[in-house]
């Protein structure tokens, strides 16, 4: 009977893992395979077959005082598979009368057979002593260290005739993790090369020469289109995977469950270099006079700042940010760099970028000694605000006390405020995707300014859960201060741009209502 259920919940691809996995046994009549590895893109019934599994292992296994556990990074994940199980059995009539269901220790118990299914993560503070019948392990890709799968995987099945350690994930990028390891086994199993008969491979992943974007490829790897994905959800991911590099590595991985094994740079610098095509001359200007040619531009208006420190050995970074006016709809941005005077050619030649060329060409400026003099930063940003009417400076709040006091003194008399802006996602997430969606749609001008192209240029963004993004500047391996000091000056730039200015019955189009 439990068997007949689980079998009507599946779809065809998981049927026959099912049938291999519990119709194929050893000369003893046992299950043959003790390991299954199963690959396989988001959103093509993973947790379903998991919760499958991990029922016929609690109710059909023949198995007395069976204990099946799900197992995954953090106790949310480990609970998907758990919830997905719950609510097979409370739809079914049967299973529903001989099982107890307990939701606050997310236990499923089976009594007649003095059995339980219940949910582990990596958080859960003891995990020794376990009698394992069966193991779901969830999203295996997302486990940093190979602790909990040795934990729950080493000698705690040796006491059952047929264990069963049921892996399932999508592809991840880590290349040295426990999920690569197992995940190269499997690929070796299936082309022969490694042989082992207790351990089932299954992976539905894009192969060497693979065109990502063709659509058969999309549907060989994802059996369950038609059926749990609408081909429409696959060909819009497609869609902004081919207009953003950030969307591409998203796509190949879950989408295409894909082992990728680089970052992808963020920003499509093309997208970025037309957004600097207003400017057109006979003789193009250098870099410096492009330069002083937008301030010129760009003097006596309003304007926002966002303030990067880096290191006091590294580059720093202001970059001004003007609201749009009139009826323009763009952003301009202005940048400026300092670097330490005595460790430029160090820097050039152990960073191989061209730093003294850039100082030749007057593109940064450079402070005397072998650190970057904040001082000289601060009498420079007193300069600017003399010439741009700078109305907040946002910076990086971490070890920067004695600049901000100095910036603030200099905002009293120059009439801007100092923001600490912090680094999290929760800062930095709302303007980095702003900045991207003004890139793509032409919404920003800039001078062509090499610096701050390379900076953008580097720039790899880490992403939450949630989908929110932020530079990460230990993974951008070449600097990204200039990036870093336009997200935080456009975030204010943005915030108060949407503020009218004074009051309300000050506005032409409003005045004063009379009643």
């Amino acid at each position: 009977m439990y068997s007949g259920f689980i079998a009507l919940l599946l779809i065809h691809w998981q049927e026959r893992i099912v049938r291999d996995l519990f119709g194929i046994v050893d000369a003893d009549g046992y299950r043959q395979f003790r390991v299954a590895y199963v690959e396989i893109g988001k959103k093509n019934g993973k947790s379903e077959l998991a919760a499958a599994i991990a029922l016929y292992l609690l109710f059909a296994d023949g198995e007395a005082g069976a204990e099946v556990y799900s197992c995954a990074a953090d106790i949310n994940q480990a609970s998907i598979v758990f919830n997905t199980a719950r609510a097979m059995v409370e739809q079914s009539g049967g299973l529903n009368s001989i099982a107890k269901i307990i939701p606050s220790t997310k236990r499923i118990t089976f009594p007649h057979t003095n059995s339980f299914y219940r949910v582990l993560s990596s958080e859960t503070k003891s995990k020794q002593g376990f009698n394992v019948s069966g193991l779901i392990f969830d999203e295996l890709f997302a486990q940093q260290t190979r602790e909990l799968f040795d934990t729950m995987t080493k000698y705690t099945g040796d006491a059952r005739r047929q264990p069963l350690y049921f892996l399932i994930t999508t592809a991840g990028r880590d290349k040295t993790s426990i999920c690569y390891e197992i995940h190269c086994k499997a690929k070796a199993v299936l082309d022969g090369t490694k042989i082992d008969p207790s351990f089932y491979p299954a992976v539905f992943g894009i192969e060497e020469g693979d065109d990502w974007q063709d659509e058969t490829v999309w549907r060989r790897v994802n059996p369950s289109i038609g059926v749990t994905i609408p081909f429409e959800v696959v060909q819009a991911a497609y869609e902004q995977a081919a207009e953003n590099p950030a969307e591409e590595m998203h796509f190949r991985q879950f989408r295409l469950n894909e082992w990728c094994n680089a970052d992808v740079r963020w920003l499509p610098m093309d997208r970025w270099d037309k957004c600097g095509d207003h400017l057109r001359w006979d003789s193009p200007p250098s870099a410096q006079e492009l330069h002083g040619l937008l301030e010129e531009e760009l003097e006596g208006l309003d304007c926002y700042a966002g303030l990067d420190l880096s290191s006091t050995t590294d580059l720093t970074a202001l970059v001004l940010v003007f609201p749009p006016i009139g009826g323009d709809i763009k952003y301009t941005v202005l940048p400026y760099f300092w670097l330490p005077e005595d460790v430029i050619d160090l820097r050039s030649r152990r960073d191989h970028v061209p730093y003294a060329v850039w100082k030749k060409a007057g593109v940064f400026d450079t402070t005397e000694g072998n650190v970057v003099d904040y001082d000289y930063i601060v009498a420079f940003i007193a300069k600017l605000a003399t010439r741009f009417r700078i109305r907040e400076i946002a910076y990086d709040r971490y070890g920067a006390e004695k600049i901000r006091r100095d910036l603030e003194e200099l905002g009293a008399e120059h009439a801007f405020s100092v923001f600490p802006f912090g680094q999290g996602f929760i800062s930095m997430s709302p303007p980095s995707k702003d900045f991207y969606q003004f890139v793509m749609e032409g919404k920003m001008r800039h001078g062509r300014h090499p610096v701050l192209d390379w900076n953008l240029a580097n720039v790899i963004v880490d992403e939450d859960p949630a989908g929110n993004i932020k530079p990460n500047k230990r993974r951008s391996t070449e600097k990204i201060d200039g990036a870093v000091a336009l997200i935080m000056g456009l975030a204010r730039a943005t915030l108060q741009a949407a503020v009218p200015a004074g009051s309300v019955y000050d506005r032409e189009e409003r005045g004063i209502l009379w009643l």
